[in-house]
């Protein structure tokens, strides 16, 4: 599942002169406030209501402490505009915080629910008599109202108002597969100059169980099979180190797996939404079949090979004999396997031959081709055409 991108909050810069209008506003606010509160309430201690009579102890203030009533009331109404400004400045600097990331687009929104609301309200005071706190009341709902519906419709106000901006549609970021190694891919060693040249992206996650297998083989008893294991554990660490891919021990846990390794790893890359790297045919054919992603590094390879075709010209060292009768046995420099013709006889020799035909198989690719100095007169086109035609089919059975 796709994660969404963190969001980046922008750090506004101080505004010291909001900061101090808003403190002083407050301040005189909140001090007036008191100063209203601190009458109403000297007031109540001289006329003694009676619901209030019964409550009270002693003669009315005097005149001084009427005034001292005064000034606390002052000063606590002060004390709270100071304290009410810093929530008021955080809020305004919020606000405008989230005004500059918003688009063209939501800004034009925004401002018509606005105007829409405001609208709305002068209508509804002008046919009906409110007290001020109502309509204010009235107002910020209906403002808001507004607002969020003009917000929630904001794709398809362009077509309603043209004039209005197109939001600019920013290209999506393909997500990087995560790609699982199998332990025949690692000890392989092909897949560091395959990272090297950059064509492996995303997070490299190698299981618990894969790494322990390939601790186990490098302390395996026999040379070769150490040595093999060793160089797995040597190619992780250039991975990590000298490449600077993120390669993540995966410990599968929460879920059960089978007790088969090729079906644990299928198991996990469902679960992770993965791709499994390997150079093993029978795990790339099962994966498949269950719809993971597969990258074989063996069809890579065949797939970079170059591409000859039937008449091109090759020069190539016969070094053994072939299967059939005077056919020679040579290798290009990427492995492909060259059957040449009539090559029997030139073995340890270099010859230019040309590409009769190319064969696919499961394993690579083979070429087939003769010996340009044996296209003579004294070979049978046709018989030669007919040898050529039926060394592929044999060679396809071996």
């Amino acid at each position: 599942m796709k994660k969404p991108a963190p969001k980046v909050e922008t750090v506004l810069p101080e505004n010291r002169t909001l900061r101090f209008a808003l403190t002083l506003a407050f301040v005189i606010t909140g001090m007036v406030t008191g100063g209203i509160l601190a009458q109403s309430y000297n007031r109540l201690l001289v006329v003694q209501p009676g619901w209030l009579k019964d409550h009270l102890a002693g003669a009315p203030p005097s005149a001084a402490g009427r005034v001292w009533a005064v000034i606390a009331f002052i000063v606590v109404g002060g004390l709270i505009g100071f304290l009410l400004s810093s929530f008021a400045y955080r809020g305004i600097q919020r606000a405008r915080r989230e005004l500059e990331e918003m688009t063209a687009r939501e800004k034009a929104a925004l401002f018509l629910g606005l105007v829409v609301g405001l609208i709305l309200t002068l209508l509804i005071t002008v046919n009906f008599r409110m007290p001020v706190w109502v309509t204010v009341i009235v107002a910020f709902l209906l403002c808001y109202l507004a607002i969020a519906a003009t917000m929630s419709v904001k794709e398809q106000l362009r077509f309603y108002a043209p004039v209005m901006p197109a939001e600019p549609q920013e290209p999506e970021a393909p997500r990087q597969q995560p790609k699982i190694l199998d332990t025949n891919v690692i000890i392989d060693g092909r897949i560091l100059d395959i990272c090297r040249t950059g064509f492996l992206e995303g997070a490299v996650l190698i299981p618990r169980f894969i790494l322990d297998e390939l601790q186990h083989i490098a302390d395996a008893e026999d040379p070769l099979r150490r040595a093999r294991g060793r160089r797995g554990l040597d190619i992780l660490n250039q991975m990590r180190k000298d490449l600077g891919i993120k390669v993540t021990t995966y410990d599968p846990t929460g879920y059960p797996l089978p007790a088969e390794v090729d079906s644990k790893l299928v198991a996990i890359a469902q679960h992770l939404d993965a791709a499994i790297v390997t150079t093993d045919f029978n795990l790339n054919k099962v994966a498949e079949l269950q719809g993971v992603t597969v990258l074989n590094v063996n069809e890579l390879v065949s797939a970079v090979k170059p591409v000859l075709l039937p008449g091109e010209n090759l020069t190539v060292l016969v070094i053994k004999e072939g299967n059939q009768p005077h056919q020679g046995v040579a290798y290009l420099d990427d492995g492909t396997m060259v059957v040449v013709e009539n090559g029997q006889s030139h073995i340890g020799s270099q010859l230019e031959v040309e590409v009769a035909s190319v064969l696919q198989t499961v394993a690579g690719k083979m070429i087939f081709a003769t010996v340009k100095s044996d296209r003579g007169p004294q070979s049978d086109p046709q018989a030669g055409g007919a040898s050529r035609g039926a060394a592929p089919p044999r060679s396809r059975r071996r």
